[in-house]
């Protein structure tokens, strides 16, 4: 048998925790109702007649409204000037700060903050502690749930319905129906509509976004009728590329850039490859004295930038790309000169380069047995354990072979339609690499990092189902996180902290057709691009 008084004390601190156990005579108590009559003195509250608070509740409001059966549990913080709908609840230990304001139906959980107001800290000559607090307020709308460890922060209206996944930190607006979690807080999905919607969704609000505005961005990023790339204008030198990159953001969504002419485009692309090599120098660089031309990256880029430019115009390069047709030995020779160790990147992209002029000169003109060559080449020199080629490095790990990896198979492995060696491996090795830069958050999320990563998925998942799960959840991650990284009228910079241009608007394009592809949703985007990037082998084999 309980002692008198035993089972109210023990029902009093029950309530304290699990609040949703009151009952109307719990509400109706006259300890409840003089506590409640005190904080209207104290606190400037008000209360529906079905409100409760929990006797060890903190509120040192200067305003509180508590709607129809709404409830506040102990040892939570309310302080401010904070407003609450019907059927509203706070559980313990949640933080409510400055002014908030909530409708019907926010179910906010332990340890929640919600910080409606914030320091200044603008002047670094004054303390922060003396510098004016600014008040903008928190509104959340009907019908959300705010997950435990959840941060809100001054001035962010969440909408109407929206989730709040636990841990979440949200700096920003949150959308109606909007499933949001990690830090910063991003738009997972939406409520109501499965994943494959939610994605749809993204791709075709940005691919509408996009299509509607590329061609005043084209027009942005010229100056005295020649097309310049704004996150390299002034600091890095000029190139062909810009002009190419023009013509694959057009061309991907079937169109061309206003004002082009053709056959004049045509004829000053052609004019810039080498007739001796094929190679196509850079007319915006000197030549480099002493090196030669198969040693200049952009005259071995430009093979990609300017050949595959001439052809989405209906034309090719006007000489045979003769730098790559080699002798096996020499060949092989070249091959293992590259940078495998040190920047297997770049011996990934002299390869892509060679496999590229090889399928020039296959398509257009002729060749010899080079590509049989560099084929039997990689298959004897691929890593068996990671699936790669070249080496990792101390400082960054596996990016620059995982990089390589994606230059080197979209020239060859992609473009000829063969199957990549041992898949499985690769996409172990990506994905890893992954993993070890945090998903490349903050710096590292650049279009290169992400291309690199996604293209390589899509590949060797033609071939397996090996991790596909998790291939599709970066995938979905690289979808929903465009949208916000799209500027309006300026297109996407390559990476944080540059300014928006024509390099990194068609890559990171390519970049959410590639993730998009590999959903399978590649129909909701309507850009694909149809040069560099492009992901249709063209099927000519090694003979």
């Amino acid at each position: 048998m309980p002692l008198p008084g035993e089972g109210d004390a023990w029902r009093g601190s029950r309530l304290q925790f699990l609040t949703w156990d009151r009952t109307p005579d719990d509400i109706d108590s006259p300890e409840h109702r003089s506590r409640q009559a005190e904080l209207e003195t104290r606190a400037g509250a008000s209360f529906h007649p079905t409100a409760y608070v929990a006797a060890d509740a903190a509120i040192f409001t200067t305003r509180l409204v508590l709607g129809e059966q709404s409830w506040i549990a102990g040892h939570a913080l309310v302080r401010g000037d904070v407003t609450f709908g019907a059927h509203c609840t706070v559980n313990p230990y949640a933080m409510i700060s400055g002014k908030v304001t909530c409708g019907d139906g926010v179910r906010i959980a332990s340890h929640v903050s919600l910080v409606g107001f914030n320091h200044g800290f603008d002047d670094p000559g004054l303390p922060i502690y003396r510098q004016k607090h600014e008040t903008l307020g928190i509104t959340i709308e009907d019908d959300v749930w705010i997950g435990a460890n959840a941060v809100v922060v001054d001035g962010v209206t969440i909408g109407r319905g929206a989730v709040i996944a636990a841990g979440a930190v949200v700096s920003k607006d949150v959308p109606p129906m909007a499933i949001v979690g990690g830090v910063p807080a991003k738009v997972l999905r939406y409520r109501g509509q499965g994943r494959r919607n939610a994605t749809r969704a993204q791709l075709q609000a940005l691919g509408e976004r996009a299509r509607a505005q590329f061609q005043d961005i084209l027009r942005r990023n010229t100056h005295e009728g020649e097309y310049l790339s704004r996150e390299n204008h002034g600091s890095a030198r000029m190139s062909i590329r810009h002009l190419c990159d023009a013509v694959e953001i057009a061309t991907g969504f079937a169109s061309l850039p206003d004002g082009l002419d053709i056959p004049a485009t045509i004829a000053r692309l052609q004019a810039v490859q080498d007739p001796e090599t094929g190679l196509f120098p850079d007319p915006y660089q000197p030549p480099r004295q002493g090196v030669a031309m198969r040693n200049d990256g952009l005259a071995l880029y430009n093979v990609l930038a300017v050949g595959y430019a001439l052809e989405v115009l209906g034309s090719q390069p006007l000489h045979k790309v003769s730098a790559v047709e080699l002798s096996a030995p020499d060949l092989c020779q070249w091959l293992e000169s590259l940078t495998w160790r040190e920047r297997a990147w770049g011996a990934g992209a002299d390869v892509d380069t060679m496999g590229t002029a090889l399928y020039f000169n296959a398509r257009y003109f002729s060749t010899g047995h080079a590509r049989q060559t560099l084929f039997g080449w990689l298959a004897l020199n691929q890593d068996r354990a990671s699936g790669l080629w070249g080496a990792p490095t101390k400082d960054q790990g596996l990016l620059q072979p995982v990089n390589g990896f994606y230059r080197l198979t979209r020239g060859t492995y992609a473009q000829f339609g063969i199957a990549v060696p041992r898949p499985d491996a690769a996409i172990d090795s990506v994905l890893l690499n992954h993993r070890n830069y945090g998903g490349f958050s903050g710096p590292a999320y650049t279009a290169c990092n992400l291309l690199d990563t996604i293209h390589p998925l899509l590949l060797c998942l033609s071939q397996t189902d090996h991790r596909r799960a998790e291939a599709e959840a970066i995938a979905r991650n690289v979808s929903a996180r465009a949208g916000e990284r799209w500027v309006d009228g300026e297109g996407f910079a390559f990476a944080d902290g540059q300014g928006p241009g024509l390099q990194g608007t068609e890559m990171w394009l390519s970049v959410v057709h590639l993730a998009a592809k590999i959903l399978g949703e590649d129909d909701a985007f309507c850009f694909v691009p149809k040069g560099v990037h492009r992901t249709e082998a063209v099927g000519l084999g090694l003979c």
